[in-house]
């Protein structure tokens, strides 16, 4: 017998305050820029293009509010990744000199601007400019949701370490399909049901492919 007691007058079918919804999350991508990938080498860096890309059109379906930041552009690390930038054309991109993102006073400001208390990170590396912002945002109460495979490191030893420290203090790691769906939550929501399986086709590889068999081999409208 458990000796764990809650009511169960207090059980309701209901979310939990910790899921991300469009009202509640933002998004901040740091520094996925042509230098930083040439030296991120803890995993494949066509997958963390491609989890970017899929996270980025994540937030386009559902309104999320977002936050562009690049490191050195002009003087070292390069533009920021032309996918990313095809996905939010018309965003302004916060240029910065440090290190950790949440040193500089215009993406904080950014950040402050969207009103959400939830920040989807994800960036290149995950031990400097992931660890960096995450740590310092979460010292002054925001909630966390590092996106594992649209971030990458110097080395897997680096990365999951990187992954760890952020998730002792706090952190809550995801991917990016994870939000995604986190986001949609209901297939009977029709308004993004539409976009969301475009999204889960072009970039859920295995899974995007079952959609596609499913919607064409079963139902239009077959759910994801």
């Amino acid at each position: 017998m458990s000796d764990f007691n809650f009511d169960l007058d207090t059980v309701t079918a209901a979310p939990s305050r910790d899921l991300l919804t469009p009202d509640n999350a933002m998004m901040l991508f740091v520094d996925h820029q042509p230098q930083m990938f040439f030296g991120a080498a803890s995993t494949d860096r066509v997958a963390v293009i491609n989890a970017t890309v899929g996270l980025a059109k994540a937030a386009r379906v559902f309104d999320v509010p977002v936050v562009l930041s690049t490191v050195a552009a002009e003087s070292f690390s390069g533009p920021i990744l032309p996918q990313l930038r095809e996905v939010f054309p018309k965003h302004d991109i916060v240029d910065r000199t440090s290190m950790n993102a949440w040193e500089d006073e215009a993406l904080v400001e950014a950040v402050k601007a969207t009103g959400r208390h939830k920040i989807v990170l994800c960036g290149l590396w995950t031990e400097v400019c992931l660890v960096l912002p995450a740590l310092s945002a979460l010292n002054q109460g925001y909630e966390v949701y590092v996106v594992a495979d649209a971030s990458a490191g110097v080395t897997p030893a680096a990365h999951e370490h990187a992954m760890q420290r952020m998730t002792a203090a706090g952190a809550v790691p995801v991917t990016w399909l994870q939000v995604l769906l986190e986001l949609q939550r209901d297939w009977a929501r029709t308004e993004t049901y539409v976009a969301t399986t475009d999204v889960v086709k072009e970039h859920g590889g295995a899974y995007g492919l079952g959609v596609v068999y499913a919607h064409s081999m079963i139902d239009p409208h077959a759910a994801g």
